[in-house]
């Protein structure tokens, strides 16, 4: 094991991104669930707002935990074409896959925003966070529509990934930071003590508490100005 849990992670992964600490321009986007109680703690030691982009894995049908692609806010589709390929799988099949993934996505999006706008990105150091980087879809999916959006910088930041997935994402982002890259590495859940799910209210409640704390903090420095 190498972290306790997601917070401990964050915590430690957060001690890689000191140099984004107290910037006006930063702000740390969480692919939930998972990665929202990382990102919480890599909020809080940095002092940046939170907010989460929504992504969701297009799984192989009967082999749902081996990606095909994943999709993403702002209607982008990321396909693994090697697994696509190899296993012969038709367009319909994934079309099928995507609607269902879709109407998630939406679910989690009027759960964990309500009416809340996304936040504006444009122009911004974004630090996009999760609490493992096992394949590139999910990941590669958020920084395209991430990219869509014009923001200055973004920045991958994971606790743990594989070496060469790692590797392979440099020329994916501006930046990408694996806080540690096991060998062999088989998987994510595997370098956490405690790898519970994370449940919808953990999510709005981590994004909640942060959101008290940005308001305590703009009102501090409100009234120090």
């Amino acid at each position: 094991m190498i972290y306790r849990d997601r917070t401990e992670a964050g915590k430690k992964l957060a001690d890689h991104l000191k140099e984004y600490a107290n910037r006006q321009d930063v702000l740390v986007l969480a692919v939930p669930r998972g990665g929202v109680p990382v990102a919480f703690e890599v909020a809080n030691a940095l002092h940046a707002p939170l907010d989460i982009f929504l992504v969701r894995k297009l799984g192989v049908p009967g082999q749902e935990e081996l990606a095909m692609g994943a999709i993403a806010t702002g209607g982008v589709r990321v396909l693994n074409e090697d697994v696509v390929r190899y296993l012969g799988i038709p367009a319909e099949v994934i079309d099928a896959v995507a609607a269902g993934e879709e109407r998630e996505l939406e679910r989690r999006q009027r759960l964990y925003r309500g009416n809340r706008p996304p936040p504006d990105v444009r122009a911004r150091t974004v630090i996009l966070v999760d609490d493992g980087l096992a394949t590139r879809s999910t990941m590669r999916a958020a920084a395209a529509a991430l990219r869509k959006q014009q923001p200055a910088r973004i920045v991958v930041a994971v606790p743990v990934s594989a070496a060469e997935t790692c590797d392979e994402f440099r020329m994916e982002v501006d930046e990408i930071i694996c806080a540690a890259t096991p060998e062999p590495f088989q998987g994510v859940g595997l370098w956490y003590e405690d790898f519970s799910q994370i449940t919808d209210q953990e999510v709005r409640d981590l994004l909640e508490k942060s959101a008290r704390r940005q308001r305590v903090k703009l009102k501090k420095e409100s009234q120090g100005a």
